[in-house]
């Protein structure tokens, strides 16, 4: 397959990213699919019945526990643990993305199995760099929301820049600020209308799940989380690759090099 190599773009434009993402994800529907249900879609059903099952166990067992201050630590306990779970699955899957995406762009036929490799291997520093933007933004939100946008927004393409260039923790998030300076505006346009139109799709969708009950209503939430979580993933990493061409000049054959 003969590889990519795109000349400079003037500026960031959220058109491109969007065309450039869903050819991505179009170009290889099975291996996204895979990865989202591996890392979002499977789990998230899991955790959704198992938080339902003992939180409802609980309530049945000695409806007059729910006020027990053992029993309300023990349900913070597992929503917080579901929570955390959710988030590192949701890194690994990001990790992945990022790693499928840039093999793709480079005309080549990414992998199940080294997607998961990628993601397996730089699970800690994406787990230091998910944090301290959490805790950052939204401490910086606290005080201000405009602080907290711009913290989030400087920090957005963090995890790609760590997968690519391997630049640890903190490298890789000052990076990241590097390369969005002058396009966040523009990265902001994106995640807006990508946030827009997920609230439109889940909202439809909570109409639908609102007819169903049970399991299926559990697997229909599930489904429309993994696809909003595949598509946000892959519009980061295709942000990444449009922020170094329109910063660098960097082709694509110039960011795969790094695994070589």
């Amino acid at each position: 397959m003969v590889s990519t190599t795109l000349e400079r773009p003037d500026k960031f434009r959220i058109g491109r990213v969007f065309n450039d993402s869903f050819a991505v994800i179009s170009r290889n529907i099975g291996l996204y699919l895979g990865l989202a249900l591996l890392f979002s879609g499977l789990p998230a059903i899991v955790l959704r019945l198992w938080t339902e099952s003992t939180l409802s166990g609980t309530a049945l067992g000695d409806p007059t526990a729910v006020a027990d201050p053992s029993m309300m630590f023990w349900n913070s306990s597992v929503g917080i643990a579901a929570g955390l779970i959710s988030f590192i699955l949701s890194l690994l899957l990001q990790s992945a993305l990022v790693r499928a995406t840039i093999e793709d762009l480079n005309g080549k036929r990414p992998s199940f199995g080294d997607c998961i490799q990628i993601a397996i291997r730089y699970l800690l520093p994406t787990l230091g760099i998910g944090l301290l933007v959490v805790l950052g933004a939204g401490l910086a939100s606290l005080a201000l929301l405009v602080p907290g946008i711009i913290l989030w927004l400087g920090w957005s393409v963090a995890i790609p820049v760590l997968i690519q260039e391997r630049l640890g923790v903190l490298g890789s998030m000052s990076r990241s600020r590097v390369l969005t300076k002058g396009s966040r505006w523009a990265l902001f346009g994106l995640f807006l209308i990508l946030m827009i139109i997920t609230m439109v799709i889940q909202s439809v969708m909570a109409a639908i799940i609102l007819l169903l009950d049970g399991i299926v209503a559990d697997v229909a939430a599930a489904m429309l989380s993994t696809v909003v979580s595949m598509v946000l993933s892959v519009a980061t990493a295709v942000s990444y690759v449009e922020l170094r061409q329109v910063k660098e000049g960097a082709s694509v054959e110039e960011l795969a090099e790094i695994f070589s």
